[in-house]
């Protein structure tokens, strides 16, 4: 019977002496692979190699769309999959190969609601920070993609919830379920600009007073303006794609998993329950996914 960890350090030595592979290339197979294993021990499949099946690979490639990563991606992750099962059944250590039946996603056009880091950069640099609207924008784009929020979270953030010293906020999902997420560093400064410089002039109206964004009325924001705000953004910055509050959260996830972060943390991180039981996502030690953040976002 083979054994993950035995396994997949054969296969890297396969890759480093036989194959003669790049470090770069060695990396990214056993990374693949390591993403497979991942995904069984998120989904208490305690099985080895030669039990996976292409249903289950079917669904590993699912999870890995659902958590932000493009279909160009999973193809790219399929492959070094594949070639850790041809090495197997090379070294007969399995007799049939799970993959040979699962075709790679489709890889036609980029998902329209994933942005490159580059054009992240562009958005945010097309927010107009000599005004108080855009002070607090730039706060708000900031926190979307460092933390990963859905909209409804970031206009549901309370002050009271944020934990500036520690480099976490508290948000409320689905079905009312909190949790802790990591904020980056320069979320944080810019955080600070809006409440110190915009915020604290503001003439607050009842029962908003622990909302961190609000409009110039002094009441919290709607999830449209959120909208109409990031579509402007994207318009004076020249984006064509299609984008929303939802292509932040895709992107933070997105970059983080093809930065090499693991992906039970990204999972926790979003919010996810496991795909394909009703398991809930394995629980992960806070300063492990603060270190995640400082690792892998590109604006850690």
């Amino acid at each position: 019977m083979a054994n993950w960890s035995v396994s997949i350090k054969q296969f890297e030595g396969y890759l480093r002496l036989e194959k003669s592979l790049s470090g770069h290339s060695i990396e990214a197979y056993v990374r693949d692979a390591g993403k497979l294993r991942q995904y069984l021990e998120i989904n208490r499949l305690t099985i080895p190699p030669e039990q996976v099946t292409s249903t289950i690979i079917q669904g590993f490639l699912a999870w890995l769309g659902e958590l932000g990563m493009s279909a160009t991606s999973q193809s790219r992750t399929l492959s070094g999959v594949k070639a850790f099962f041809d090495f197997l059944i090379m070294e007969d250590l399995i007799s049939v190969d799970p993959t040979d039946t699962v075709a790679s996603p489709k890889v036609g056009r980029k998902l329209p609601d994933t942005l490159a880091y580059e054009e992240i950069v562009l958005l945010l640099d097309a927010v107009d920070m000599s005004t108080d609207e855009g002070t607090r924008n730039r706060a708000m784009l900031e926190v979307l993609y460092s933390s990963g929020l859905r909209v409804s979270e970031l206009t549901d953030l309370r002050l009271s919830n944020v934990y500036a010293d520690q480099g976490f906020v508290r948000v409320k999902g689905k079905g009312n379920k909190e949790r802790l997420v990591p904020i980056g560093r320069d979320a944080l400064k810019h955080l600070s600009f809006y409440l110190s410089g915009v915020r604290c002039h503001l003439d607050i109206k009842p029962g908003h007073e622990d909302i961190v964004f609000l409009n110039r009325r002094g009441a919290g924001l709607s999830r449209v303006m959120i909208f109409t705000i990031i579509k402007g953004l994207a318009a004076k910055a020249g984006i064509q794609k299609t984008i929303s509050p939802h292509t932040f959260r895709h992107s933070f996830a997105t970059h983080l998993i093809e930065g090499g972060a693991d992906l039970r943390a990204v999972q926790e991180m979003l919010g996810h329950e496991s795909i394909t039981t009703t398991e809930i996502y394995t629980h992960l030690d806070r300063d492990y996914l603060r270190q995640v953040i400082t690792d892998f976002h590109p604006r850690s």
